[in-house]
């Protein structure tokens, strides 16, 4: 079945940076646009940030625009999330999910996994 394990999150002080990862397994990752998404305390999903099958097209959220970078090795099948000059209000749940259809952006996005926290607070 579909899984999405997301790792790498943790407790980090204002202007440091985290790298993220996100394990996929139970379908061909390297066929479907991936996606970052985050909740923060008390907030609904808002969607961060979504890349293409061969990492061509990229697109950012305003508000991590300059600062995250998302990338993905479709040999390992594993998308990450690179968050620098992190601020508090990053503080939030990150996931990862991916697109509902093979090979098309669809905007829409399914599977997320569990979850890794961030927290940025000095």
């Amino acid at each position: 079945q579909v899984q999405l394990v997301e790792s790498g999150g943790g407790l980090v002080q204002p202007g440091e940076s985290l790298k993220l990862s996100c394990a996929a397994s139970g379908f061909t990752f390297n066929h479907r646009w991936m996606y970052w998404l985050r909740q923060a305390p008390g907030k609904g999903l808002e969607w961060v940030s979504s890349i293409d099958m061969n990492s061509v097209v990229r697109y950012y959220a305003d508000s991590v625009k300059g600062r995250f970078t998302i990338s993905r090795d479709n040999d390992k099948n594993i998308l990450y999330l690179e968050m620098n000059s992190l601020r508090p209000e990053d503080t939030a749940v990150y996931y990862c999910a991916r697109d509902v259809q093979t090979w098309v952006y669809t905007e829409k996005y399914s599977d997320q996994g569990q979850g890794t926290q961030v927290t940025v607070s000095s």
